[in-house]
């Protein structure tokens, strides 16, 4: 253990889903990263139930549990909070690999705990209500907090890529999933199994004074993945939400499922960037609803109908300024542009 590796922290940046994940963080990490500004990319929470897909080069890649880091060849640490399945991180390694991509790079943390085969078996018969993705994620958290779970560090086949603990420089922090996904502020018990927000950063080994900007993803519409009441069903049967699907190709990174539409709800927006520290946001699928045509969100629980997208980002950005005092900038993205 590095008693004093904090001290040589010169920064730590961190990107967080605002929503139910699928915002672009992956996209995000990666063109930060390809920056040359960052020594070290690192997951904090969650497993191979989570997906970012990146496009480099014109060519998609999409990884599971391992950080965006890899593409810039740059530090990529899955970290204590973490959860591994081996078995499919070494499918992701070799699919790296193939693609010409550095997986000596790769680390991870001794503590991060493994999901077992029978994880994923409880998973699947007990779980599946909860719209999981039957990787045996919260059955191996579950183990994890009951204090009989394995680490890597258990594990003779991780052994070369487990990481020394060790931080200095500017660290980049990759969340998964979203802060409405988050284990305390989701619609218990449709959530995930492990914090979303930034500050589970933290279990990496660095204090929260480390940290400098809080990158915040969203879309100007709202998806969710699995189940949830506060997506029913019903949301399928609307005409222009498909439509919407359709455009934006919602289709989930890990499970393949149609992920429910929406339109974009402001008040949730709000609050996740004032309690996930924001300081930067950025929104993304603007063309998708522009291409679409139709400009609409929710506001104090009424449904605003805006007449173009230049009217719809002035309508969000005058609330997001007016009620969120940490958030110092608003980029509104483009599907096929670089932040």
């Amino acid at each position: 253990m590095n008693i004093n590796g904090d001290l040589q922290i010169n920064k730590v940046d961190i990107c967080c889903g605002l929503s139910w994940g699928d915002e672009a963080k992956g996209k995000i990490v990666s063109n930060l990263a390809s920056s040359g500004n960052y020594d070290f990319v690192c997951r904090w929470a969650g497993g191979n139930n989570a997906g970012h897909t990146i496009y480099l080069n014109g060519k998609k890649y999409k990884t599971h549990i391992v950080p965006c880091g890899v593409f810039n060849n740059i530090t990529s640490i899955i970290g204590p909070d973490c959860v591994i399945h081996p078995e499919s991180f070494f499918k992701e390694v070799e699919y790296l690999r193939e693609n010409g991509f550095n997986e000596k790079c790769i680390k991870i943390s001794p503590n991060t705990h493994i999901v077992q085969h029978f994880h994923i078996n409880e998973d699947k018969e007990k779980y599946g209500y909860q719209g999981t993705t039957n990787n045996g994620i919260a059955p191996c958290y579950g183990d994890k907090y009951l204090r009989k779970g394995i680490r890597a560090i258990d594990c003779p086949d991780l052994s070369e890529y487990i990481w020394d603990e060790k931080l200095w420089g500017n660290v980049l922090c990759e969340g998964a999933q979203g802060f409405w996904l988050d284990i305390n502020y989701g619609n218990y018990p449709y959530v995930t199994s492990s914090t979303t927000v930034p500050y589970g950063a933290c279990s990496l080994g660095f204090p929260p004074q480390k940290i400098s900007k809080i990158y915040g993803a969203a879309k100007i519409y709202d998806t969710r993945s699995g189940t949830d009441p506060d997506f029913p069903e019903t949301l399928l049967e609307d005409r222009d939400l498909m439509k919407l699907v359709e455009i934006g190709g919602e289709i989930g990174t890990t499970t393949g499922r149609i992920r429910k539409t929406n339109w974009l709800n402001i008040d949730k927006l709000i609050f996740a960037c004032n309690k996930s520290g924001t300081t930067d946001i950025i929104i993304s699928k603007v063309d998708i609803i522009e291409e679409l045509g139709i400009f609409k969100l929710f506001h104090n629980e009424k449904i605003i109908n805006l007449n173009s997208i230049n009217e719809m980002k002035n309508y969000i950005t005058t609330n997001i300024i007016s009620n969120c005092p940490l958030v110092t900038t608003i980029i509104y993205s483009y599907s096929a542009e670089t932040i």
